[in-house]
């Protein structure tokens, strides 16, 4: 059986890269396909494969400036040759499942979630975006919400990273999709003696994780905030000027000093909304409880006065409530109980629902007639007990 894995775009070591690194280790013969790749900047377990580039690597910068290629991705896309492959896994976040799969092949889409500048943060993307794309994207947004949409009928199955996304996936698609959360590699965090008085932000620094607001909220309470992350420079600078002597920039830092500040931390506080959000599943893999906005992937994650404190208004008053609230009950959170929370979202876990997913899916597409019966296997779902929905 021949196997493509396609992702959006190969240029760091995020989410949806531990992802493609998941799905290598279950396809170590796997051919990836993407619109563009810097080797330097991706993993080794990614770089033992075969990988194909669209025509957009030989456009000058174009994995420092791929974002602003937008425009030519569907075409992009389409002119990947898949003939010959039997499983196509794509990973969306960017467009990925806009190529054309073979008849015969089936196509199964992890999904991060639906084009977000396209969807539900094109308003928010246009009023930040320079004079240029706030003038083209009136004009060019409507046509690659429809190429986006009508490229969802070239997937045979889609798989969402949590049911946040699976909703967003039948609004703007109009497809049920099976939820497995990303894995996260619990193994590598363990709790440790000794919590220092501080607290912690860990991630890139964009506007839509709502960093100011933490950087707000402990600057007026003068109690000490620590965040790790880079970003654009003027979005970090803009943070630097309303902080006060409380909070600290550290930039980007190796693992192991991320590490051992999510397990030294009083709490990971985490103000934005996200699809998923894996550095909360890390800080309580540490044994830290975590004190975060309480919509999208968070309500999936964090499990209200047992594993950290969610909060339901995204406003520096609500944050500072909820760390009051975190510290009146800090004596109460344990951190083993808390690791053992996260351990749900293992590797393991990942892999195990992957494969009967794709399984499935196989033999479907094997059976005579079944796909023009509409016979096709059971969806099987992630059903580990879901956490408790804040009210």
């Amino acid at each position: 059986m021949r196997v493509a894995i396609v992702h959006y775009w190969l240029v760091s070591m995020r989410g949806g890269e531990k992802v493609v690194e998941a799905l290598c280790d279950m396809y170590p013969e796997a051919d990836i396909f993407t619109l563009v790749c810097d080797e330097k900047k991706i993993s080794e377990k990614i770089r033992r494969h075969k990988i194909t580039t669209s025509f957009l690597q030989r456009i000058p910068g174009a994995t420092r400036y791929y974002q602003s290629l937008l425009p030519l991705m569907p075409f992009a896309l389409e002119s990947l040759d898949l003939r010959g492959y039997d499983l196509i896994i794509s990973s969306e976040s960017g467009p990925a499942k806009g190529i054309i799969p073979p008849p015969h092949a089936a196509h199964v889409c992890y999904c991060h979630s639906p084009m977000r500048y396209l969807w539900d943060h094109y308003h928010s993307y246009r009023d930040n975006a320079g004079l240029a794309a706030r003038i083209t994207m009136p004009v060019l947004a409507p046509l690659l919400r429809s190429w986006d949409a009508n490229s969802s009928l070239r997937v045979d199955r889609f798989v969402a990273n949590s049911h946040h996304v699976a909703g967003r996936i039948r609004k703007y698609y109009r497809r049920s999709a099976t939820v497995v959360p990303p894995p996260v590699s619990v193994e590598d965090f363990a709790p440790v003696t000794g919590v220092e008085d501080f607290y912690l932000c860990a991630g890139q620094i964009v506007p839509y994780k709502r960093i100011d607001l933490a950087v707000r909220a402990f600057s007026k309470m003068e109690r000490k905030l620590v965040i790790i992350g880079e970003g654009a420079k003027g979005d970090v600078e803009a943070l630097k000027r309303i902080a006060g002597p409380s909070v600290t920039f550290m930039g980007r830092t190796a693992f192991p000093v991320l590490k051992a500040h999510l397990a030294r931390c009083r709490a990971l506080i985490f103000p934005g909304e996200e699809d998923f959000g894996i550095v909360p599943v890390e800080a309580m893999a540490s044994g830290r409880p975590v004190i975060a906005y309480g919509r999208g992937g968070a309500l999936e994650t964090v499990i209200h006065g047992q594993t950290g404190i969610l909060f339901d208004e995204q406003s520096v008053e609500a944050l500072i409530e909820a760390v009051e609230t975190f510290e009146q009950q800090e004596r109460g959170f344990r951190a083993e109980a808390i690791r053992m929370h996260a351990a749900r979202f293992s590797l393991a876990k990942f892999r195990a629902s992957m494969q009967k997913i794709i399984d499935d899916e196989l033999a479907a597409k094997q059976a005579p007639g079944a796909r023009e019966t509409g016979m096709v296997a059971a969806p099987y779902l992630y059903n580990d007990d879901r956490p408790v929905p804040l009210h």
